[in-house]
């Protein structure tokens, strides 16, 4: 079984993948500074939380 993610975060995390299609990649330390500068998230584990399902949807969704 994998996780399942509350549907602000998938929401938020693909509004800025629309968004800005450039700033995000695979890889997660790249994605978590560019959610850390595109949003004003102030907690770290929603940070990371947005920042992982961007990096699963940049894999798995947009291949």
């Amino acid at each position: 079984m994998g996780n399942i993610r509350p549907t602000y975060i998938k929401r938020v995390a693909i509004d800025l993948v629309k968004k800005y299609p450039e700033m995000f990649t695979d890889d997660f330390d790249h994605n978590k500074a560019a959610v850390t500068n595109l949003t004003d998230i102030t907690n770290i584990k929603m940070r990371n939380r947005v920042a992982g399902y961007v990096t699963r949807f940049r894999q798995h969704y947009e291949a």
